[in-house]
């Protein structure tokens, strides 16, 4: 099976799910949920050699293991994964701990690894998602690197692996995400930042006009970046504090800590000049899972 097939069979798997699920295909999925909703067991543990498990209802499942040690990032994608693994009607599986870059395109995936690892991108970035984040960014069609990348803040995805799916999508040419995919995201997250030097594994989400009314969904260290012309932070809830790197701007930009809950959410407010009323939209922690889900936030 190519990856082209592959594609096409996740595409309409992850389509169904939505269905199923009544998922909003407009906005940020939530797959820990829609593993609940399904009554797939999950826990999550470190493992140092495996990004999940999925066992299949002949091993006594269903039930998903994720490794607790990833980012939220990569470990919703991997929670994604294991999902489709359910939904497509795969063997147990175990996926180990190899970035799927180094992988992509080689032959060297199965094809049930295939078809799980491509539904994880249509379950997560589904279209309608994608054109609603590019229309707040960018009018709606992707001309720089960092477009991509604030699709991935949307969407709570992967820089690497949202470049790849605009293709999917054909948001965006293969010769143009073969250069985007090379730059780090270091770089754009420092470009999105106004050149302020980021730490390692922080996460920078912009805050535009079209930001209204919209959630926000970040982890401790991740930073709020105003790009609005004179505007300033004017309410902060319990857990994000004023950042900036050299202390010039310490209202325009707000870093998540952990005083935030896992799933707790807070309310910004953004004083704007040429607005009579406060931009206003949400901010929800969206740390790693642990344990059993049962303890998880909803």
């Amino acid at each position: 099976m190519n990856w082209a097939l592959a594609h096409r069979i996740a595409s309409i798997a992850a389509v169904q799910a939505h269905r199923d699920l009544g998922i909003d295909r407009t906005r940020y999925i939530h797959v820990h949920q829609a593993l609940t909703a399904l009554d797939v067991i999950v826990m999550a543990q470190p493992m140092p050699r495996l990004f999940g498990v999925y066992f299949s209802p002949a091993d006594k499942g269903p039930a998903v293991l994720l490794n607790a040690s990833l980012n939220a990032i990569t470990q919703r994608h991997t929670a994604a994964h294991e999902l489709g693994h359910h939904r497509l009607g795969h063997r147990t599986a175990a996926d180990e701990e190899i970035d799927p870059a180094l992988r992509w395109g080689n032959g060297s995936w199965p094809e049930e690894e295939k078809t799980a690892e491509a539904f994880a991108a249509w379950f997560l970035m589904p279209l309608p998602a994608v054109r609603a984040a590019l229309a707040r960014i960018c009018g709606g069609q992707p001309s720089r690197p960092e477009h991509a990348y604030q699709v991935a803040r949307e969407l709570g995805t992967s820089y690497a692996g949202t470049v790849r799916h605009l293709v999917n999508l054909r948001l965006l040419d293969a010769g143009r995400a073969a250069q985007w995919a090379k730059i780090p995201p270091a770089g754009l997250r420092s470009s999105l930042a106004g050149g302020a030097s980021m730490p390692a594994h922080a996460q920078v989400h912009v805050i535009t006009a079209a930001s209204e009314g919209q959630t926000v969904y970040a982890d401790a260290g991740d930073v709020l970046v105003l790009h609005l012309d004179n505007a300033v932070f004017d309410v902060l809830p319990n857990g994000l504090e004023p950042w900036t790197s050299d202390g010039a701007t310490p209202l325009a930009s707000a870093v998540v800590t952990d005083k935030l809950q896992p799933g707790e959410q807070g309310l910004i407010e953004v004083a704007v000049p040429t607005r009579s009323a406060a931009l206003r939209l949400e901010v929800v922690r969206e740390a790693p899972r642990a344990g059993l889900d049962e303890t998880w936030p909803a």
